[in-house]
Parts: structure tokens; C-alpha cells; sequence
């Protein structure tokens, strides 16, 4: 959760290198104008969203985060994406567009990159949701739900259902319901790490 402005610009950075996005020369520049990264943008908005959420609380924030609320939830539905505020640790790498339903209550760690047509949420009326820790990949397709944990450096194959927890950290899990596969090395999925 963001709590300063040190730390928001950290999770800027860390989004942005989990992006894989580079400094622009002139002539990208140029071409952004035309051709926009949408995701980067959504990304940004939702960093701001939280910033002014928890830390400004003078009269400016107050007045500004309705606002920075307001760009989010349009950046939401062009993309089809609903995440909340204070969710994604830093290192947040959406790959591309399409449906993302997260819960209010889930918490996932940092460096967390995630596809299309993910679900995660709770179960059955229940308040909690999933709790994710560090470097896991999300496959498209993938649903999580009810009072669960995801140990770190864990990989979700595409359209898993996981509805039980996995403590054991460096696997990779797949299938409905989701089961251990084999061990893996996430540093070979997820390459910005």
C-alpha cells in the first residue's frame, strides 16, 4: 500500500520496469502521441488513485481524488478491468486488455503479472477473498477464489480454477480444481526479475 510520495513514484518504477517500458526517444515520442499504451496509462491512474487515497488528506487531495478516481474507473471500463485501490503490491504487469475482476478484499504481492480473463475474488457471499504473495504469474483464463493463500514464485496455468491453498513456494499449478504440476524457476516466466 502506497504511503508516501517516495513510495508512489517507487511503485511507478516498478510497474513501469515490470512493463518493460523503456525511455522514448523523439520519434517514439511522436508516435505515442498517435498509438497509446493504454495499460500503462490505466496503471498510472490506478497508482495515482491510490496515492491520493491514503496519503493526501489536505483540502488539494480531497479535492483530487474523486477526480483521479473518476480517470480510473474510465480507464476501467475501456479496458474491461475492475481492480480497486490498494490490491497489487509494486511490479504490477498487466499484460493486455480484457476482463480482470479482483476483489476489494484480495491482497497480492509485488511483481505480479497477470492476463486476461482473470478472476479473483470471493466465494459464496463470504468477505475474504484470495491473499497472493510475491513474483506469481497469472494465466489467462485463471479463476481464484475464497479464503485462500498463494505462497511466492508460484505460476497459475490458463483457465485454472484454484480454490484451495498452496503453501509451497517455486510450482507451477494447473487444472480445475487447480493441483501442483511440477516445480519451476519464475525467473524464467516472469523476466523482468
Amino acid at each position: 500500500m502506497i504511503t508516501s510520495k517516495k513510495e508512489y513514484r517507487y511503485y511507478l518504477a516498478e510497474d513501469k520496469k515490470a512493463l518493460r517500458i523503456k525511455p522514448k526517444t523523439g520519434l517514439q515520442r511522436l508516435k505515442g502521441i498517435f498509438s497509446k499504451n493504454h495499460v500503462w496509462i490505466f496503471q498510472k491512474r490506478l497508482r495515482k488513485a491510490e496515492y491520493y487515497k491514503n496519503v493526501k488528506t489536505s483540502i488539494f487531495g480531497r479535492i483530487y481524488y474523486p477526480m483521479a478516481k473518476y480517470l480510473l474507473r474510465k480507464s476501467s471500463l475501456k479496458l474491461g478491468f475492475t481492480i480497486p485501490e490498494n490490491v497489487f503490491g509494486p511490479g504490477l504487469a498487466i499484460v493486455h486488455y480484457g476482463t480482470i475482476i479482483i476483489n476489494v478484499n484480495a491482497r497480492i504481492g509485488k511483481n505480479c503479472r497477470i492476463h486476461a480473463c482473470t478472476n479473483i475474488g470471493a466465494s459464496g457471499g463470504k468477505i475474504k477473498a484470495p491473499q497472493i504473495g510475491d513474483n506469481v504469474y497469472i494465466a489467462p483464463g485463471a479463476k481464484i477464489y475464497g479464503d485462500i493463500t498463494i505462497a511466492n514464485n508460484i505460476a497459475i496455468g490458463a483457465n485454472a480454477v484454484v480454490n484451495k491453498s498452496f503453501k509451497e513456494e517455486g510450482i507451477f499449478i494447473a487444472g480445475n480444481p487447480a493441483k501442483k504440476i511440477k516445480e519451476i524457476d519464475i525467473t524464467k516466466i516472469i523476466k523482468h526479475l
